[in-house]
């Protein structure tokens, strides 16, 4: 198997978060755009598969999704300073409920060695939550690109990562 490719991929996504970590804002921007078009490319498919179905069962409910995808994309594309604020609030909801619910779960697990890493990860999540929404609004225009931003950088580290442990096995 060639390495090239994760070694490649890896440091692009390495230095596109680098790009993101250094402007947050632009990133944040960015990531609401695309968003943006995959709301408005999901919708339309949706609704080009609701109207390939004809009448059977569940085309008025796919054309249905379909349009609220294409109302969802248009909206994030024309109005993006609304959409970074929704986004990130949306965000923000899913910290506290993703926390919440890792907490539940944690106390599912006392007698399993995860308990406290499921506890901790529920606590960061609460807490990153919060904290956004403690500076909202105008923590919006940096959440996404900053979200963005690791991802990139954990994504490239693990492609990094992977080519080299497949190098490795090869030799």
């Amino acid at each position: 198997m060639k390495t090239f490719p994760f070694f490649l991929a890896g440091g692009a996504l390495l230095l596109g978060g680098v790009v993101a970590l250094l402007n947050p804002l632009a990133a944040t921007f960015t990531a609401e755009q695309i968003a943006g078009w995959f709301f408005l490319l999901s919708g339309g498919l949706q609704v080009f598969a609701g109207l390939r179905q004809g009448r059977r069962p569940g085309w008025w409910p796919s054309i249905l999704l379909g349009g609220l995808g294409l109302v969802v994309g248009l909206s994030l594309l024309l109005r993006p300073l609304e959409g970074i604020i929704s986004l990130t609030l949306l965000v923000a909801v899913f910290f506290l409920m993703s926390g919440a619910a890792k907490i539940g779960l944690s106390f599912a697990l006392t007698r399993h060695p995860s308990f406290w890493f499921m506890l901790l990860s529920g606590a960061i999540s609460i807490l990153l939550g919060a904290a956004i929404l403690a500076g909202f609004p105008a923590s919006a225009g940096m959440v996404l690109g900053t979200l963005l931003a690791i991802d990139l950088l954990t994504s490239g580290v693990a492609l990094l990562a992977l080519g080299l442990a497949v190098k490795a096995r090869q030799t």
